[in-house]
């Protein structure tokens, strides 16, 4: 008698969002999340409006911090949250409706063939044109620049490192020392760095953006702070590359 292999199961699927303040957009952008989404887990950072009543009237699992820890520090929860529920797949998505739910199964599928640890969803692959997204000149400005810096100290050839649309193995979120971190935005992208240092595989596929009156942005004096941290972050980088430092955050 012939037997036929039981097929692989599905992988678990779990959407993640780091919120604060974003009760006039999570509506449409839970909405607009695909179907075959196992999960969603919201991690609210001490919001003032209404996000926690909203996210749990969607039915979302909700995990509220009782203070702000800030936005890397969301993020670690999201996925330490994502982990001890079983996913195989963690994809970040803002709550605030500026990166496209829909692209959710773009961003998952390298992960899903084997083919990445690592999917960043990037605003500047063709036949995306970030001119049209609303996008402000300057941010295009700097992010081109921080990203070329980037790619000098890591040695790599991204499009951008700057985005807040991407999904993980779970393998790869165990293997990173992401708890090491930063609470702040620099967190996103020490993540790259730490991709890098750890030989993962990295695939970036084409992500449409909007940028509208709803959608949450960081101050100015926030946006030096970020470059600022950046770029202290790839010096670090690069002096741990060379062997001149060490570093925990690039080492088991």
């Amino acid at each position: 008698m012939v037997t036929h292999p039981e097929p692989a199961p599905s992988p678990s699927l779990v959407v993640v969002m780091p919120a604060y303040n974003a009760a006039e957009t999570l509506r449409d952008t839970v909405r607009r999340i695909p179907a075959d989404i196992d999960r969603v887990i919201l991690v609210d950072d001490g919001s003032q409006d209404d996000t926690v009543t909203i996210a749990e009237s969607l039915g979302l699992k909700v995990i509220c911090h009782p203070h702000n820890v800030g936005y890397g520090g969301n993020q670690k929860t999201c996925y330490t949250e994502a982990l001890r529920d079983g996913a195989d797949v963690v994809v970040m998505l803002h709550p605030d409706g500026q990166y496209d739910p829909e692209l959710i199964t773009d961003l998952i599928r390298p992960i899903v063939e084997g083919r990445a640890d690592m999917v960043l969803g990037s605003r500047f692959l063709p036949p995306v044109r970030v001119e049209e997204s609303g996008m402000p000149r300057w941010k295009i400005v700097v992010n081109r620049l921080l990203t070329a810096i980037e790619n000098f100290a890591m040695g790599t050839c991204f499009a951008e490192c700057h985005t807040g649309y991407r999904a993980y193995s779970a393998g790869f979120l165990r293997r990173i020392p992401f708890l090491r971190n930063s609470n702040d935005f620099v967190f996103d992208t020490q993540v790259i760095a730490q991709a890098v240092a750890f030989r993962q595989r990295i695939v970036e596929v084409p992500a449409r953006t909007r940028y509208f009156p709803g959608a949450s942005t960081i101050s100015l004096a926030a946006s030096v702070l970020y470059g600022l941290q950046t770029l202290a972050t790839m010096l670090r980088f690069l002096l741990w590359r060379i062997g001149l430092v060490r570093s925990r955050l690039f080492t088991r």
